[in-house]
């Protein structure tokens, strides 16, 4: 199944992230269990096989999908969950609602603070390497979405993190002014370097579709499976 739908999986180390708000001032540390994340942002051909739709603007069956409402992720991880034979993790119900189940095995978003602590794959600068060498942005994409997988992946073997497609989130902002909004991470192919950082969050509508945002599967592992805090990790980064 996994190769049909181009879903590459690595296991992500338990570990303690800080997520900062500037607009807010806020800073929220958070303790990461281990989980499982996509190794790529979810392609065109991916997204064409499990919902037969195309809705990006620019099309490349390898291009990251864009032009996706947080919605249309989330409807993409139940249906690639009953493909996949496993237990979708959202309930979708009435009036626009939804709820994670906790127990589901299927594929979901990333929390963002999971996001970011892969993202960040124990370093504690702004971002993982230099950022011509692992991120598509307005200065090197020739302002278009680039193939995916093209940059120098992470320590943890994490392709695009930084550029290329922002990428939703499953949590809600927190805000007061808009509570519905969903986070987005990790900046796009048409944004400037300082959008492209491990810490910078966007918050939007989830029904928001632009070209330059897509998204990225994640799967939850067995409670008390690899939960411990790794070796060497670096608590609480921040830039």
């Amino acid at each position: 199944m996994e190769g049909v739908v181009e879903v590459g999986l690595v296991t992500i180390p338990a570990g303690r992230v800080a997520v900062t708000d500037r607009v807010t001032r806020t800073r929220r540390p958070v303790v990461v269990n281990s989980y499982e994340l996509a190794t790529l942002p979810t392609t065109q051909e991916s997204y064409a096989r499990v919902t037969g739709l195309w809705p990006s603007v620019t099309h490349g069956a390898r291009l990251p999908v864009e032009t996706v409402s947080w919605w249309d992720a989330v409807h993409y991880c139940n249906a690639l969950s009953d493909l996949a034979g496993l237990t979708p993790v959202y309930r979708i119900g009435a009036w626009d609602t939804v709820a994670r189940d906790h127990a589901a095995n299927g594929f979901r978003l990333p929390t963002e603070a999971e996001w970011e602590h892969a993202c960040r794959a124990g370093t504690g600068g702004p971002r993982y390497g230099p950022l011509d060498e692992v991120a598509w942005y307005r200065g090197n994409s020739a302002e278009r979405p680039r193939a995916v997988g093209g940059k120098r992946p992470n320590d943890w073997g994490l392709h695009d993190m930084l550029g290329n497609v922002w990428e939703w989130c499953w949590d809600t902002d927190g805000g007061v002014d808009h509570p519905d909004y969903r986070v987005l991470r990790g900046g796009g192919w048409c944004d400037e370097h300082w959008s492209c950082r491990a810490s910078v969050r966007r918050r939007s509508h989830p029904t928001l579709r632009l070209d330059d945002i897509g998204f990225r599967v994640a799967r939850s592992r067995p409670t008390g499976d690899g939960d411990a805090e790794p070796p060497g990790h670096v608590p609480y980064a921040s830039s």
